[in-house]
């Protein structure tokens, strides 16, 4: 390997380092919106959505996403919920976590682990990533089915204090 090689690996090393470091921390959802390609824009949570993602320096990611209109159940205990109550609320809602590693200064890669879709465990998802002052904003950047038609998504999150 010559020196320009080792230089270019190093310079790319810092680089994700430095987004690393950036995600590091509790992260409050401010928006998600996904977008069609004939230009539709929906919001995937409804217009008031909550959520947190965490970034630990261990190297793993937490992410909790809600529908700020879910409607509280009736009965006070999880467990003695109705399915249909169960279902409605796991429906406005989005759980999952793991290791995640930062693959190119524009690119996060969450490896999910647990998750409320038991179907991403054991996959990735991939997320473009960038920041502007002090928000996070996460993306699809190419195309997937979501939410009836062919979308990209993105979601803000602001630094949380």
């Amino acid at each position: 390997m010559t020196t320009t090689d080792h230089t270019a690996v190093g310079n790319e090393h810092q680089a994700r380092e430095e987004i690393r470091g950036k995600l590091l921390g509790a992260w409050h959802l401010v928006s998600y919106t996904a977008t069609s390609t004939d230009g539709e824009v929906i919001h995937p949570l409804g217009s008031t959505p909550y959520g947190l993602i965490v970034y630990t320096p261990q190297g793993y990611m937490s992410a909790q996403l809600g529908r700020g209109d879910r409607p509280p159940m009736r009965s006070a205990r999880l467990e003695d919920a109705a399915a249909d109550e169960l279902a409605r609320a796991a429906a406005g809602y989005v759980a999952y976590g793991g290791p995640f590693e930062v693959v190119d200064p524009t690119t996060v890669e969450h490896h999910v682990t647990t998750s409320l879709f038991p179907n991403w465990i054991g996959r990735s998802q991939v997320r473009t990533v960038s920041f502007e002052g002090s928000l996070l904003r996460l993306g699809v950047a190419t195309p997937i089915r979501l939410w009836g038609a062919e979308r990209t998504a993105e979601l803000t999150w602001s630094r949380s204090a």
